[in-house]
């Protein structure tokens, strides 16, 4: 239930990549990918793992590491950079929102290591006027809409008739969502279904909720947060987005997911006693 706390981790006017692994292989595999994400973004990487990964048996994939990979160090400058060109270190040359930066020790005399702040403008001189703030949180926009194209993308797993009922999932509850498919999938029951991995959120997302006229969004929490950062980022109306809530505090079932569903499908076929007379 920490999903808004980690995304919004701050005073405000910034967020947070998020990434939301379904087994202890993604979790293997996500948190390197952080550490490449935390490098080139410049910024934190929350791995949402959670209780249930954590301390439950179960099956998964064998982790294994490919010892030929390149580690992503994001846009260091080198000492020959420091020398030949003429900017500001903290400049955004080419419009992602990050800015370049430095190792310590690149170069006897420049590039000390800087960590930017809201205060300070992309030749690193220190300002307090207004035109210097808004061009740096404006900066922070630009970054998460280049962290939106390098995180990993929701995956969608279409019912063989096709269907305008979604069902949006993520993290630890996929494995119960698994099996909750395949019932659907054996009585009949058309649902098509999305697994997010990472915030912020890519075009499928919206296409997926778009394309459907009711969406569920299955959550291990109380207050629906998944279904909130939902609503908020992507500016959709809470009405197409229905909660399927479970916060016992024990690992969600398939059997509560397809009880859940089943009853709300039910009730939402029921003729309105208007439209009916």
């Amino acid at each position: 239930a920490d999903i808004l706390a980690c995304a919004h981790a701050s005073h405000g006017d910034t967020k947070h990549p998020l990434l939301f692994p379904k087994d202890p292989n993604e979790c293997f595999e996500m948190s390197a990918l952080a550490l490449d994400l935390a490098d080139r973004l410049q910024t934190p990487i929350f791995v949402m793992t959670d209780l249930d990964i954590g301390m439950n048996q179960r099956l998964t994939e064998p982790l294994v590491w490919d010892h030929t990979k390149d580690y992503d160090r994001g846009k260091v400058m080198t000492a020959e950079m420091l020398d030949s060109r003429n900017f500001g270190r903290y400049l955004d040359e080419d419009g992602d929102g990050i800015p370049y930066r430095t190792y310590p020790g690149t170069h006897k005399n420049k590039g000390a290591f800087f960590t930017r702040g809201t205060t300070r403008d992309q030749y690193a001189r220190y300002s307090e006027e207004g035109p210097v703030y808004v061009e740096n949180v404006e900066r922070l926009l630009k970054k998460f809409e280049t962290a939106r194209s390098l995180v990993p993308p929701a995956i969608r797993t279409d019912a063989r008739e096709g269907s305008d009922v979604g069902v949006i999932y993520f993290g630890s509850t996929s494995p119960a969502m698994f099996e909750a498919l395949d019932v659907f999938r054996d009585d009949e029951i058309q649902i098509n279904a999305l697994r997010l991995r990472a915030f912020p959120f890519g075009d499928e997302v919206i296409e997926f909720i778009q394309a459907h006229e009711k969406v569920y969004v299955v959550e291990q929490n109380r207050d629906a947060q998944m279904r909130s950062l939902l609503v908020n980022e992507l500016g959709i109306s809470p009405a197409r987005l229905v909660p399927v809530l479970h916060f016992d505090g024990t690992p969600i079932t398939a059997s509560f997911i397809v009880s859940k569903i089943c009853q709300m499908l039910s009730t939402s076929k029921v003729t309105p006693i208007r439209k009916a007379s």
